[in-house]
């Protein structure tokens, strides 16, 4: 099954189908504190039954230069938290991502694996937040996405 494209310039609050199949929906919002962003984001094949790795391609223009960027990964699992992680990506020395040293306005366009044979997700509603940050303080937040995945049956 083939994910979805989006290429809009959305408005925070109001929620984007990302994808839908059989035993998956995936849908996301920018957060509300977070100004509205040119953004795609495709997850091929939109399933998760028997799936090892998923193909994520992401394009975005930033609204601020990326020399420092920290990312902030939440998950909840039917309201309770499941995980929190942190990591900086870019801190202006030697970084391996291609989005670190982008200048605002410019378009970040790349593409990367999700490895799932990693994880195994029980049925129920998935809450994930995605923010990003300018600054090791998090003060200055670059891009903030409310992801929300229904897993319609059991994964084992």
């Amino acid at each position: 099954m083939f994910g979805l494209f989006f290429l809009v310039l959305f408005t925070p609050g109001v929620s984007e189908f990302l994808c839908t199949s059989s035993d998956l929906e995936m849908s996301y919002t920018f957060c509300v504190d977070s100004a509205a962003h040119v953004f795609l984001f495709n997850l091929t094949p939109c399933g998760i039954m028997n799936k090892s790795v998923w193909t994520a391609a992401l394009t975005w223009i930033p609204k601020s230069d990326i020399t420092f960027l920290k990312i902030i990964f939440k998950v909840w699992y039917d309201g309770a938290k499941a995980l929190h992680w942190k990591e900086v990506l870019c801190s202006g020395a030697d970084d391996e991502y291609s989005v670190c040293g982008m200048l605002k306005g410019e378009t970040i366009a790349t593409t990367f694996d999700i490895k799932g044979a990693r994880t195994r997700f029980p049925k129920g509603n998935y809450a994930i937040i995605l923010e990003g940050y300018s600054d090791d303080s998090e003060n200055n937040m670059v891009i903030c996405l409310n992801f929300t995945m229904i897993v319609k049956q059991d994964s084992f």
